[in-house]
C-alpha cells in the first residue's frame, strides 16, 4: 500500500509517527502491504482501516464473506491483475464493473483495469485479508475442473483389472501434467468444500469422487475410465506407498502446504476392490480442530460432569460412538484441558491425528507388535499420570486398561457401541468382570454429529403437534417447539440447508446406583431407566434441546439419535 496512506492516518491522529516508522520497517523486512503490517503489530485494526479509507475516499466498504460474487463477473479479471493489485471484481452493472480494493488510491490499479476490461470502474473498499482469501476462494490457482477435464477426451476406454501393468508406463503417465492438476484440484477443492473425506471409487464402467461434507456424501466428479489408474497410481506417489502392490491394503499420509501457509494432512487408506483399489483420504486440519470444550456442543450440566470426571486423580472415562462422530475431538479437547506441567500424559493412538506439544503421542504399528496392549504395557512403566488408550478392541486392552484405572492412574479411551449404558455391557461381553467393570468406570459417553441449519439461509418452519410428539416430546413440553427452523438452500452452504455440525452428548456417571446394577449384571435397559431417572440426558434428548433450540432440525433428530424406548 502506498506511503500515503500512512501519511494520511497519521494527518488524521489515528497513528502516531512512530508507529509508521515501525510499520514501515515491518514491510521492509516482511514485505506485504502497510495496511497488512499496520494490523499485524496490533497498531490498528484491518476494519479500522477500511472504514478510514471508505470515508477518506468517499467509497462504501464491502464485506466480501458476506456474499456470493457471480463466476461471470470474476472471468472479466484474469488472475493476474487480480493478485498484482490485490483486487476483486464484485459486481457489474452495465458498462461498469465494481471492483473491491484495498487501496482506493492506486491509480495505476484503477487504469490497468479499465484497459483490461473496455469497462467503467467503480471502487468499492474491502480489508485486505479478506480480498486474499476472496482470491483463493474464486481463482483456483490450481485450475478449474472444466479446464483440467477438457485436456482429456471424453472416450471411456474400459480397462480389464487383472492385466499385467507395467510399472515405468504408470509412473510416466502419472507425471502427466493434466492428471497431476486433477489430483491437486481434488485434494484443495476437498479443502475449500470443508469436507472431512474424500472418496475416489472405480466401478466397472464408472470412476467417481465423493467428499464427505458435514458427514454426509455428495458426488463431486467422474472423471474418465482411463485416468483410474493414473489418479490412483498418482495419489499412492504422493502418500509415498507401494505402487506395485495393488492386491493389499495400504495406509500413509499426504501433507500439502496451502498457498496462505497453512499445512494439510490427508490420511491416506488404500483398500483393492473388485474394479481397482478405492481410495479414501481423511482431511486433518490442525486449524480447525475445535478443544475449546464449551464449544463442542455439551449441555451446561453435562459439561460439568464430564469435567468432574476427567479431573478425578485416577478412573476410566469412555467416550463411544461410530466412526466419524468426533469422538477423537472429545478427547483431545479433554486432554488439552489437563494437559499441565505437573502432569505426564502418554497416548496410543492408530493413528495419531493431531500432535498436541506437552503430550507424549505414540503411533501404533501392528505389523511389529507394538498395538494399543503392548503400548499400554510400556506406559505403566513410564510413570504416567494420564493415558489416553485410542480405542478398546479386545479383551487384553481393556484388562490393562482397567488395571491402570484401578492403580491411581487417569485412563481416557474410545469404544464402538450404540450409547453409553449399552458399553457397560460391551466391556463384560469382553470377558471383564463385573466388579472390575463397577470400580474402574468413572463416566461414558455417547456422541453423535447433528448438522447445523446454515445461518445464511434459515427459514422458520410449522410441525403438526402430533409430528413433534412422535420424536418423543411429552405433552407439556410442546411449547418449547413452537419456533422451528430448517435451511432453504444457498451458495455457503451448496444448496444443502446446512454447514457445520454440533455434537450430540448422552453422559452417563457411573455413580452408586449405577455400580450396584452393574454388580447384580442388569441388562442396558435397566441401567439406562436408572441413569435417567437420576437425570441423564439420552442422545435423543440431546438432539431435541438442539432442535428447540434452533440449531438443527427434525431429519437431524431422526437421522442421528433413536427414541427412547
Amino acid at each position: 500500500m502506498s506511503h500515503n496512506l500512512g501519511e494520511l492516518l497519521v494527518r488524521e491522529k489515528v497513528i502516531s509517527p512512530e508507529q509508521l516508522q515501525k510499520a514501515l520497517k515491518e514491510q521492509q523486512s516482511s514485505g506485504g502491504r502497510l495496511g497488512y503490517n499496520l494490523s499485524k503489530l496490533g497498531i490498528v485494526k484491518e476494519d479500522e482501516i477500511t472504514k478510514f479509507l471508505s470515508k477518506q475516499y468517499n467509497v462504501p466498504t464491502v464485506n466480501l464473506a458476506d456474499f456470493e460474487i457471480d463466476p461471470k463477473v470474476i472471468k472479466l479479471l484474469p488472475i493476474s491483475a487480480v493478485q498484482k493489485y490485490q483486487v476483486i471484481p464484485v459486481n457489474r452493472a452495465g458498462a461498469t464493473l465494481i471492483v473491491a480494493m484495498a487501496d482506493p488510491s492506486n491509480i495505476f490499479a484503477i487504469d490497468d483495469i479499465k484497459f483490461l476490461t473496455g469497462m467503467n470502474v467503480e471502487v468499492v473498499v474491502s480489508s485486505e485479508s479478506d480480498i486474499k482469501s476472496s482470491i483463493d476462494r474464486y481463482y483456483d490457482q490450481s485450475a478449474t475442473l472444466q479446464d483440467v477435464m477438457s485436456d482429456f477426451e471424453e472416450d471411456v476406454e474400459l480397462v480389464t483389472i487383472d492385466d499385467d501393468i507395467d510399472i515405468n508406463e504408470i509412473e510416466k503417465e502419472t507425471e502427466d501434467a493434466p492428471v497431476v492438476k486433477l489430483v491437486n484440484l481434488i485434494l484443495t477443492d476437498a479443502i475449500k468444500k470443508n469436507a472431512s473425506d474424500i472418496h475416489i471409487e472405480p466401478y466397472e464402467k464408472t470412476f467417481r469422487v465423493r467428499y464427505r461434507i458435514d458427514g454426509v456424501l455428495y458426488q463431486i466428479m467422474k472423471p474418465p475410465m482411463k485416468l483410474r489408474n493414473a489418479i490412483t497410481s498418482r495419489v499412492k506417489i504422493m502418500a509415498q506407498l507401494d505402487i506395485a502392490e495393488r492386491r493389499l491394503p495400504q495406509d500413509g499420509r499426504i501433507k500439502i502446504k496451502l498457498p496462505n501457509g497453512k499445512d494439510m494432512d490427508y490420511r491416506v487408506s488404500v483398500l483393492p476392490t473388485l474394479f481397482g483399489e478405492k481410495i479414501v483420504m481423511r482431511l486433518l486440519d490442525k486449524s480447525n480442530l475445535q478443544l475449546d470444550m464449551t464449544k463442542l456442543g455439551f449441555e451446561i450440566k453435562p459439561l460439568e460432569e464430564f469435567q468432574e470426571s476427567i479431573h478425578k486423580p485416577y478412573g476410566m472415562v469412555l467416550v463411544t460412538g461410530p466412526t466419524g462422530s468426533g469422538k477423537t475431538t472429545t478427547l483431545y479437547s479433554a486432554l488439552s484441558e489437563l494437559n499441565k506441567e505437573s502432569e505426564n500424559i502418554s497416548t496410543a493412538e492408530d493413528p495419531v491425528e493431531f500432535n498436541l506439544a506437552g503430550i507424549n503421542q505414540v503411533q501404533m504399528h501392528e505389523d511389529i507388535g507394538l498395538n494399543f496392549a503392548a503400548a499400554l504395557r510400556s506406559f505403566l512403566r513410564q510413570d504416567p499420570d494420564i493415558i489416553m488408550v485410542g480405542e478398546i478392541r479386545d479383551f487384553e486392552t481393556a484388562e490393562i486398561a482397567i488395571k491402570a484405572a484401578l492403580t491411581g492412574h487417569m485412563v481416557l479411551s474410545t469404544l464402538h457401541t450404540n450409547d453409553a449404558p449399552s458399553t457397560i455391557n460391551r466391556m463384560l461381553n469382553m470377558g471383564i468382570e463385573p466388579f472390575l467393570v463397577a470400580s474402574s468406570t468413572n463416566m461414558v459417553v455417547a456422541q453423535r454429529l447433528a448438522r447445523k441449519i446454515c445461518e445464511n439461509c434459515k427459514e422458520s418452519i410449522t410441525l403438526p403437534e402430533q409430528g413433534i410428539l412422535d420424536l418423543g416430546v411429552t405433552k407439556d413440553k410442546l411449547g418449547n417447539f413452537k419456533n422451528l427452523f430448517k435451511g432453504k438452500g444457498c451458495p455457503t452452504c451448496s444448496d444443502t440447508g446446512y454447514k457445520g455440525r454440533v455434537a450430540l452428548y448422552e453422559v452417563m456417571t457411573v455413580g452408586e446406583e449405577i455400580k450396584e446394577l452393574i454388580l447384580n449384571g442388569a441388562s442396558t435397559t435397566e441401567i439406562k431407566r436408572e441413569a435417567v431417572r437420576i437425570g441423564m440426558q439420552t442422545l435423543r434428548m440431546s438432539a431435541l434441546s438442539k432442535l428447540s433450540e434452533g440449531v438443527t432440525t427434525v431429519e437431524e433428530v431422526i437421522r442421528n439419535t433413536v427414541a427412547d424406548g
